[in-house]
């Protein structure tokens, strides 16, 4: 059984891959982005699966198990509510505490004179951003976490120790879900590591959409300086998190930085310049990053055309699949353009149409990826996504054998070796930050505070930075994920 299993697993992967690298694989790989729809299906709730992820866990193992699927993520409800809770987060409500039991997790934005960040730090968070997330919004965005200057308290300690030791339990138990996922039922992990836009991130998380559109017309040089500053953090955080064997793509979860949120021009000056250069530099590195493109991003496919050949996957939601492939379809694999409410309110019948349609406009020469335009609910019916699953299996086939690859194929999808990354490109000549990606307190400060090393010098450097890593982290996920 295990050996059957690896077997699947490894057809799986090639099938996955070779479609990402905008070929043809044996067939049309099958990867939803299920989330309480697995709850439902499972027999859970939704505070079951948001506040319990071993629930969560075992919910998408049955998904997995149940249909049949060649790649899932381990956990797509994602935000662990228990975590969020620990650590006292105001801006969820919570499945079973806020709100009823059976409804998803919800993102409470304040109002723009409650924002997280006020309309002047901004230069604050130019000068340390890493400082600027401990110092002033960690403490804004808990109900535990004094503010600086006021006395610590119990409570205060408590939630940063819970909340570390959870998000580490919590990351953790990733790997052991992967595993199983591969050993019970073959399947792939879909995607490793997160990305998000610098531009997005002041949207959601720092001066709320409102307050940043009224920076746009105040300040909009604050805003761009914020910007640059934000991203040598947001790439190692990508970098970081990212699928050591660079088989499977980053995450990149984009939000408010198309039209109509924001004008073309302010997506080409403030959101673009700001994304491109990261996403270059991860493709170099050898990372290809999934474009996880929620709402409607129809006006800035050219922009994306930008981009090295193969280094993205493009995830049409709402926007037209047949223009981005049109567009795109020549330089990368899409995924996705099977519209929700089809899966939630239909028919299998209107369900297996509307997958043909998708399948004759933009698979025929592989390069495409079968989900859903979102992230599925527990509002998904059952019977639709498994008219999905099967019909995609019938129809959507190139060759009756499974793809070979060769024995050097790490089944990868790798920048062309002969590439060359001139100036300009990636992150390449950008000023570095004050304080560096991946630390709080530089080994260059901390050394000062240490001025007789009597043994090795550099194991004492190698572990500071280690454990400084830990603390960057949490703020930095904090941020992201949470």
């Amino acid at each position: 059984m295990a050996t059957n299993m690896e077997k699947l697993y490894q057809e799986r992967l090639t099938r996955y891959v070779t479609a990402m690298r905008n070929e043809k694989p044996d067939k049309i790989p099958i990867r939803p982005f299920v989330a309480e729809f697995t709850s439902k299906y499972a027999g859970f709730t939704c505070q079951d699966v948001a506040h319990d992820y071993n629930n969560a866990f075992i919910a998408a193992r049955k998904c997995a198990a149940d249909f049949d699927w060649d790649a899932v993520v381990g956990n797509m409800v994602y935000v662990w509510t228990g975590l969020a809770q620990a650590i006292g987060l105001k801006y969820y409500a919570i499945p079973g505490i806020h709100i009823p039991a059976d409804t998803g997790f919800q993102y409470r934005e304040p109002g723009e004179e409650d924002a997280f960040m006020k309309a002047d730090e901004y230069d604050a968070l130019i000068d340390d951003p890493t400082g600027f997330l401990y110092n002033v919004w960690l403490p804004r965005v808990s109900t535990e976490i004094s503010r600086i200057g006021e006395a610590s308290t119990y409570r205060n300690n408590l939630a940063l120790v819970k909340g570390a030791m959870a998000m580490l339990s919590y990351f953790y138990g990733f790997g052991t879900q992967n595993a199983l996922l591969r050993s019970e039922s073959g399947t792939v992990s879909a995607i490793a590591g997160i990305f998000k836009a610098p531009f997005d991130i002041i949207a959601d998380k720092l001066r709320g959409y409102i307050g940043l559109t009224m920076d746009m017309i105040e300040q909009p040089e604050k805003v761009m300086k914020a910007c640059e500053a934000l991203m040598p953090h947001l790439y190692n955080v990508a970098i970081t998190s990212a699928d050591p064997n660079k088989q499977v793509p980053i995450g990149y979860w984009m939000h408010r930085g198309c039209v109509p949120f924001v004008s073309k021009g302010t997506f080409e000056s403030h959101y673009w310049s700001t994304v491109k250069p990261i996403i270059e530099e991860l493709w170099k590195n050898g990372h290809q990053t999934l474009f996880y493109a929620e709402g409607k991003w129809d006006a800035h496919l050219e922009s994306f055309t930008e981009l090295p050949d193969r280094s993205i996957v493009y995830h049409v939601d709402q926007g037209d699949i047949f223009k981005a492939h049109k567009v795109l379809g020549e330089k990368f694999c899409l995924s996705g353009g099977i519209p929700n409410f089809i899966l939630s309110y239909k028919t299998p019948d209107d369900v297996r149409a509307c997958c043909k349609k998708v399948i004759d406009g933009v698979a025929k020469n592989g390069g495409y990826i079968m989900d859903a335009g979102a992230i599925m609910q527990n509002d998904t019916k059952a019977e639709n996504l498994k008219a999905l699953t099967d019909f995609t299996r019938e129809y959507g086939v190139y060759s009756s054998g499974a793809v070979k690859l060769k024995n050097d194929d790490k089944r990868q999808v790798v920048p062309d070796p002969k590439a060359k990354f001139g100036r300009g490109y990636g992150m390449a000549g950008r000023p570095q930050p004050r304080v560096p990606p991946g630390a709080c307190i530089p080994w260059e400060q901390k050394v000062k505070e240490i001025p007789n090393i009597t043994g090795n010098k550099e194991l004492v450097e190698t572990i500071w930075k280690n454990i400084e890593g830990f603390g960057n982290m949490f703020i930095w996920q904090c941020l992201l994920s949470f």
